[in-house]
């Protein structure tokens, strides 16, 4: 301590260290938790060194790990302190420290920290010295051993090396501590400080492994000329670019973070995988390979060990009820029971007169006074329920006996506190199956019991009708004096049936018969020792297992006294039970290793504690392999208070085969008791091998005796035929007794697998000619016939072919320091299969007090801990909040409900770290591409590789007749004054408001007149010339529709603009001044509503307002009208410019010239079969695409009148458009996704009301959704259901295709009934069903509906006349066969003539628009859609008589991500994930740096939201083959979707990397 003195600290300073080195030297600190508290404290204080970053006084992180060697003298000075709970061990926490110092050695990992929204975290109360984020631990990633492999997550961040630099640099990691405690990130100023921090390291040599974060401000791995700016930016998605996550300036925490995820993942942990492709795309999941080197068992083959001789004593009674019988009457005054109040005082004293006395009364008024005479309720042999509670011993004893001597069989069972208990349910299903109708029960108990206002006990979920009938005697009749009850022998006959909860939480009833209870007490009796008058103390459950066994039958058959602890009372006063030996000078103790821990936490202010009464003490866990350290700690702390060591016995015990083994009570103290320690490693591959090396991964067992007497026991494999194992092998131990249970009630099938088991030797002979009981229990028998438990068959996980014990991984969790952050006993550990395998899942409770920093950092050391000892990773390990998990009766951990509520998503942790990475080994190859077919393989004629082109046209145009007037006209500004000539007064055009009323309408000559008005109004106000182009900023109507002639006419070039939404102009104002920059637009045209807010405060706020280029006002037009209206010469000049922003958030603008849009309108009129008596209903956003065509052009080619619906108005009356088109009779309709999604949603309920108001959807014959995307089948197929009641035709949903190159290639209207006749039928839409692995591989293989991996896809509409489409490989541009996937591409009159973009780029421009095949037709001029599908010939046939060719779109090759050399799309992933859980209401994806990003918005508490991680990581490994790296759980609306329905899912990738979602939850798996 000399630096101590040389330094000026206060006072106060002084004080606490002195403090510090008392609790050091007491052994309430350790060694390390000692320097940490005192570097803490004297940092602020410290001198700054000179030169280095770290000061020599603070111990720095690379000191000699804490080896069990240096580490015992704290720990052997601490072991007379207080012990920690039943899982605890001195080796074993010493072994995980060495572990976890030994990954440190080896590198160690950052694990991001999650990210919490405020309200999410419980405390906030950090201390100033909160390490700005755990992932900051990187301090030794730059070191040399920088390049091990480190551990499935980071350990401890070191916290003196942080204290250090928070001291020396603490202006960089204050600045940002502040705002990163909420998210758990650190600001680039602190990675700074960490890159800077890490210079300094002893090899200078080789440059420092930034890894970690690379930020643009420093690239250390690049030589300095280049910089980042000169490197192109590739196409996002490219794994190539992990540093600057391809070339997004990785500037927000949250890109920080997933760096470090990407850094730690790109470390390979496991040994990688074999890489070879096999071509068939069956995805082959990797199975393990069993290791050439693990162990094999090499001993010889075990034999059966025989318990001695069962002595029968001549005074043995011959069943249990004469035993009663003789004591009550005999020695009626002997005491039999003691019960206890919570205050530890004796309650009520039961004697064999009054249990004999009262068990008659009970069994007499059971048999006589239930039912009538004729008909009694119960006869001998039925089964009734004992419902007892646990602090009322003597009323279960009078009822378990009353029933012997009625000769029913009891169940005994817990009190069902609530209707809801955890496994009450399958309680109730057992007490069906056992046909129980009757439950007996407490004065006490039945008051407590649930009620319903009549006072009824209400019905148990799940329970038979029970009659419940009270015991206490002063309810009952006494029995006449002739009455006596039948005593026979034990014989045959089932005495009582013991329930067991099984792993997957259904509840079996194990039936005992009176013989084997006669004879298990009688071996007890042997074996024990038990003599007449004994007293007993019982701290167990007296209901079942060791405490009835002991507490209920034995001791009555021998007369003993017991005296019974109750658990509440245990909880208050922890010691009661060793006061309790001590005050009767107990002979016999019956404990768990729980109650011996929590009395040696409980012990210190005893003074006159003497146990040399104690001849036995009973440890009824003796088989949980962990229960040896609770052992060691009593004896060592009581053996100086009397206790003998001989005395502790420890046994085995299962509810199939009772009493297995028990270790007897010695006087030969010479004899010390077995133990072996063992290797874990051996231990997971089945084999016993005494651990040599390691010395860390060892587990320390203590035998539980021999068998019982009169039995034999041996040893089978676990599974498969129960073949007898070798000596070094670790098997199920079986048991062959008298005195073990018969059958699961009712349960044949399973009764014979367990009851009936014949062991064979190794040439297949059975042993023995009587069967063997299966214990449920893993061990193995040792020298001197001693028994040793490894574990139970209920705890075993098999992962990977290895098997791991749920105990010991809960024992690892415990030994990780420091323990105060969860509560002890409070762990629960489960295996889930996913992907074909078992995965770990470890659930702890944390303590209320603990920060997110501290319950982080014990999460990524017990992943370490586990990883280190049991070579096994944890899938999963989430905290939730204390006294959260579902309890059992004995407020233990209900393991299997737990489990399920993992499983449903409803467990709400409030910490979640999953591995996946880590645990997940069984992934498919990777796939490398093949290289395609060449032209060598093109066979003659339209075949590719032996199948027919996939090529389809619509019909032609040229040869089609109609009496089209339109047609000979060049231009639509033409159309349009020879419609206003002929037909004048000829309605166009109805737009309705939200009441469904007419808000306005035009004629032909309105719409003229209109037209010429605003053409004038563009030559005189505008001063434009010809080809300038315009901006129409209008809200969905007929003023756009105006304004767009009105450009035609004044030889202007029009584009559409959606308008700014007045409530959000922040986000939507930007896009409408990209457009109007974009298209160069001179001039804007809007209403005078939009003017104004155009230039409003908001509007300046959002942009900068005067560069927009002259607005005018077209609500005032001039009066009078033009000289001359424009006629353009050229028909391949432009008409309009289309702008739309595309999925993926790129602004695309396409030009359609005057040839285009006429070929366009025309397909559309034949294919719709529109003419002037038409009426058409249109509920779209008129700005791009397939929807500004159907509401502004069409009408004025073809004639019909289209009835406008603007989408926006569906928000104030969802029905709007429903009523529209039932009320106008309209046959044809057109609307968006969106537009079916409010539908669906808004009216689902409100059908009968719509029936009731009349709207009838029967005359619809075409409902056409227009989209750019795979249809969405789910959607149309609900919409169809929903809406058939109202007379919707489920054929007429359709839907239809386009995109940027080409505006619609495919339309699918159906022609219903007679209509069908006269028009050009085309057939239903056909939906196939694909295999979605194939679909990765980019080959299509159609399944079966319902088969597993199947994928509906709806053909998306039939392809308009004078369209031609053949489907091409992207990458070598060779046509494809049929049923191949490929790119689609496009030839038509009207596909758009190019890209309209100020970037100039024309190799784009080509490329998109004027392809050709690389061989077969090379002369054609395709343009390239950008989207995968595949064509396939049907067996349908159309009005031709031609075969159909349905065209399926899968999806846009923009948006498909490549991941592990395959290719999916993220509609797929992302309908899995929405299936996962009822709160998810949507969801996005995305690939960062090959990680893939799900986004899921949460509808519910955020509480929640941690339940969705493990969910959603599970079915996207389950049904995808995909790790996911983060998810990201949002708030609804967050996900950004376009006015099509759209999801931005790069508008959402930019809000997540800039950290602008505000997300609840973000996790990063491992």
């Amino acid at each position: 301590m000399a630096d101590r003195d040389t330094l000026p600290l206060p006072l106060e300073v002084r004080d606490r260290l002195a403090e510090l080195e008392l609790e050091l030297s007491e052994g309430d600190i350790t060694q390390k938790g000692y320097e940490k508290k005192r570097s803490k404290l004297i940092g602020a204080f410290l001198p700054k060194a000179p030169g280095k970053g770290m000061d020599p006084s603070v111990p720095h992180e690379r000191r000699t790990p804490v080896t069990p060697g240096s580490s015992s003298r704290y720990h052997r000075r601490r072991s007379s302190g207080s012990r920690d709970e039943r899982y605890r061990s001195d080796v074993h926490t010493e072994a995980v420290q060495a572990a976890l110092a030994k990954q440190k050695e080896r590198g160690k990992m950052a694990v991001p920290m999650p990210s919490k929204r405020r309200s999410l975290v419980v405390q906030s109360s950090m201390d100033a010295y909160t390490p700005p984020d755990t992932s900051s631990g990187s301090e030794e990633e730059g070191s040399m051993q920088g390049e091990g492999t480190p551990t499935s997550s980071q350990g401890s961040i070191n916290m003196e090396n942080w204290i250090s630099r928070a001291i020396h640099g603490s202006t960089t990691s204050s600045t940002t501590s502040s705002s990163s405690t909420q998210s758990g990130g650190s600001g680039a100023a602190s990675r700074l400080a960490d890159v800077m921090g890490q210079t300094h390291l002893e090899n200078h040599s080789t440059p420092p492994d930034v890894t970690s974060y690379t930020t643009d401000s420093i690239q250390v791995e690049r030589p300095q000329g280049s910089t980042t700016a000169s490197r192109a930016t590739p196409k996002y998605g490219n794994a190539e670019l992990m540093e600057t996550g391809d070339g997004v300036p990785v500037g927000g925490r949250v890109s920080a973070k997933i760096q470090q995820l990407v850094n730690t993942l790109k470390r390979p942990k496991r040994p990688p995988l074999r890489e070879f492709f096999v071509d068939d795309f069956e995805e082959l999941l990797e199975v393990q390979q069993p290791d050439p080197n693990q162990p094999k068992a090499e001993g010889a083959q075990m034999l059966a060990m025989r318990g001695e001789q069962l002595g029968v004593v001549t005074n043995w009674p011959p069943s249990l009820e004469a035993a009663l019988q003789r004591w009550g009457t005999i020695s009626p005054k002997a005491p039999c029971l003691t019960t206890m109040d919570t205050n530890g005082k004796p309650l009520y004293i039961l004697t064999y007169g009054k249990l004999w006395v009262r068990s008659m009364k009970v069994a007499y008024n059971i048999l006589h006074k239930l039912g009538s005479k004729q008909e009694p309720m119960v006869r001998p042999g039925d089964r009734v329920a004992l419902v007892f509670p646990n602090n009322d011993p003597a009323a279960f004893m009078v009822a378990f006996y009353g029933c012997l001597l009625a000769e029913l069989v009891p169940v005994p069972i817990e009190v069902p506190l609530t209707r809801k208990d955890a496994g009450s349910q399958q309680i109730g299903f057992l007490l069906g199956s056992c046909g129980v109708t009757v439950a007996l029960t407490s004065d006490a108990c039945h008051k407590g019991l649930p009620k319903s206002t009549t006072g009824e006990i209400p019905q148990f979920k799940g329970w038979p009708k029970l009659l419940w009938f009270v015991t206490e005697s002063k309810h009952l009749s006494k029995p006449p004096r002739d009455w006596f009850p039948h005593i026979k022998d034990a014989n045959n006959d089932t005495a009582y049936i013991e329930y067991k909860t099984c792993k997957d939480g259904s509840v079996l009833g194990v039936t005992v018969m009176r013989i084997a209870l006669l004879t298990h007490c009688q071996a007890l009796t042997q074996s024990c020792g038990y003599t007449e008058a004994e007293t007993i103390v019982n701290v167990l459950d007296f209901k079942k297992d060791v405490g009835l066994w002991h507490g209920i039958l034995t001791s009555v058959m021998n007369m003993m006294h017991v005296i019974s602890i109750p658990y509440s009372l245990m909880k208050v006063n922890p010691l009661s039970w060793i006061q309790k030996v001590c005050q009767y000078k107990a002979k016999v103790a019956c404990v768990k290793s729980r109650d011996m821990h929590w009395a040696l936490v409980a012990h210190k202010d005893q003074r006159d504690i003497n146990l040399s009464s104690l001849r036995m003490l009973v440890v009824a866990d003796g088989s949980n392999p962990w229960s040896i350290s609770s052992c060691d700690a009593f004896l060592n702390v009581f053996q100086s208070k009397g206790l003998k060591p001989e005395v502790i016995c420890p046994c085995a015990s299962s509810p199939e085969a009772l009493t297995v083994a028990i270790r007897r009570p010695t006087d030969d103290s010479n004899q010390p008791p077995g133990r072996g320690v063992l290797s874990m490693q051996g231990l997971s591959h089945g084999v016993i091998r005494v651990d040599s090396e390691e010395k860390l991964s060892v587990l320390t067992l203590q035998d539980v005796g021999t068998a019982m007497p009169g039995a034999l026991v041996c040893v089978v494999k676990p599974d498969g035929v129960p073949q007898l194992c070798k000596t070094d092998e670790i098997g199920e131990l079986c048991v062959c007794s008298v005195a073990t249970g018969t059958s699961y009630y009712g349960l044949s099938g399973m009764t014979k697998n367990t009851f009936e088991v014949f062991p064979m030797n190794s040439v297949g002979a059975p042993i023995s000619e009587y069967p063997f009981t299966r214990t449920g229990l893993l061990g193995f028998v040792g020298p001197g016939g001693l028994c040793f438990i490894a574990g139970k068959m209920d705890g075993l996980m098999v992962v990977g072919g290895r098997r791991h014990n749920a105990d010991d991984i809960v024992a690892t969790a415990l030994a990780v320091e420091p323990m105060k952050f969860v509560y002890r006993g409070r762990i629960a550990v489960f295996s889930i299969t996913v992907l074909h395998d078992e995965r770990i899942v470890v659930v702890a409770e944390q303590r209320p007090d603990s920060t997110e920093e501290d319950s982080f950092q014990w999460m990524s050391r017990v992943l370490q801990a586990i990883d280190g000892i049991h070579q096994v990773g944890v899938y999963c390990l989430a905290l939730v909040p204390s006294n959260t998990l579902p309890k059992t009766p004995l407020g233990g951990i209900h393991l299997s409900e737990s489990k399920q509520l993992f499983l449903e998503g409803s467990l709400h942790p409030c910490n979640v770290l999953m591995c996946p990475h880590t645990c997940v080994t069984n992934l498919p190859k990777p796939r490398q591409k093949q290289p395609e077919i060449g032209p060598a393989s093109v066979m003659v004629g339209n075949l590719v590789s032996g199948k027919r082109i996939a090529q389809a046209s619509g019909r032609d145009l040229g040869q089609m007749e109609d009496n089209d007037q339109a047609r000979k006209f060049l231009f639509l500004s033409e159309v349009l004054q020879w419609r206003a000539q002929t037909t004048p007064d000829h309605v166009l055009y109805t737009l309705l408001n939200s009441r469904g009323t007419i808000a306005s309408s035009l004629s032909c000559v309105q719409l003229h007149k209109r037209a010429e008005k605003i053409a004038t109004m563009l030559a005189e106000r505008g001063h434009l010339q010809d080809g300038d182009h315009v901006a129409l900023v209008y809200p969905p109507g007929i003023d756009l529709i105006a304004a767009f002639y009105g450009c035609l006419y004044a030889g202007c070039v029009p584009i559409t603009v959606r308008p700014p939404h007045p409530q959000n102009i922040a986000t939507t104002l930007p896009t409408v001044k990209m457009i109007v920059e974009v298209s160069r637009s001179a001039c804007m045209m809007t209403t005078a509503v939009i003017c104004k807010l155009l230039r409003s405060k908001e509007a300046s706020a959002a942009v900068d307002v005067r560069t927009w280029p002259p607005v005018l006002d077209t609500d005032d037009l001039p009066k009078k009208k033009p000289p001359l209206l424009y006629k353009p010469s050229n028909p391949d000049t432009l008409a309009y410019l289309d702008f739309s922003v595309s999925t993926t958030g790129m602004l695309a603008g396409v030009k359609m010239s005057h040839t285009a849009t006429s070929a366009f309108c025309r397909s559309i009129k034949l294919q719709c079969e529109l003419y002037p008596s038409r009426e058409v209903a249109i509920c779209l956003d008129p700005y791009c695409g397939l929807g500004f065509v159907i509401w502004c052009l069409c009408s004025v080619y073809s004639g019909h009148q289209s009835i406008l619906i603007p989408p926006s108005e569906l928000e104030v009356n969802p029905a709007l458009w429903l009523l529209a088109v039932s009320q106008y009779k309209v046959r044809d309709t057109f609307c968006s996704y969106s537009v079916m999604e409010l539908c669906t949603k808004g009216l689902g309920l409100q059908t009968e009301s719509l029936k009731s108001r009349g709207l009838d959807l029967s005359r619809v014959r075409t409902c056409v959704v227009v989209a750019e995307e795979r249809p969405r089948i789910a959607l149309t197929q609900s919409f169809s259901k929903l809406f058939k009641d109202l007379g919707l035709h489920p054929r007429a949903v359709s839907t239809s295709f386009g995109c940027r190159v080409n505006l619609a290639i495919c339309l699918q209207p159906h022609r219903l009934g007679k209509l069908a006749d006269q028009g050009t039928s085309g057939p239903d839409p056909t939906t196939v069903y694909v295999d979605m692995r194939a679909l990765r591989h980019d080959r299509v293989r159609l399944v079966e509906r319902g088969s597993p991996h199947s994928l509906p896809l709806m053909e998306s509409g039939k392809i308009l006349p004078g369209v031609r489409i053949i489907i091409a490989n992207p990458e070598t541009k060779g046509p494809l066969g049929d049923s191949h996937l490929g790119e689609i591409w496009v030839c038509s009159g009207h596909n758009a003539s190019g890209y309209f973009t100020v970037y100039g780029d024309e190799a784009l421009q080509s490329d998109h628009f004027n392809s050709r095949l690389s061989f077969g037709d090379t002369q054609t001029i395709w343009a390239r859609t950008g989207y995968l599908g595949f064509l396939r010939r049907t067996e349908l046939t159309d009005a031709s008589g031609e075969r159909h060719d349905a065209l399926y779109v899968v999806g846009a090759l923009d948006e498909a991500m490549e991941l592990r050399g395959m290719r999916y799309h993220p509609i797929d992933i992302e309908t899995s994930v929405i299936r996962t859980h009822k709160s998810i209401t949507e969801c996005a994806v995305f690939t960062w740096t090959n990680l893939l990003v799900v986004v899921v918005e949460l509808d519910g508490s955020e509480q929640e939201a941690l339940d969705l991680v493990p969910l959603v990581t599970n079915v996207v490994l389950e049904e995808h083959y995909l790790i996911v790296g983060v998810v990201v759980v949002v708030d609804i609306g967050v996900i950004p979707i376009n006015s099509r329905g759209e999801k931005q899912r790069m508008h959402l990738r930019d809000g997540f990397l800039a950290d602008q979602l505000d997300p609840i939850y973000v996790a990063y798996n491992m």
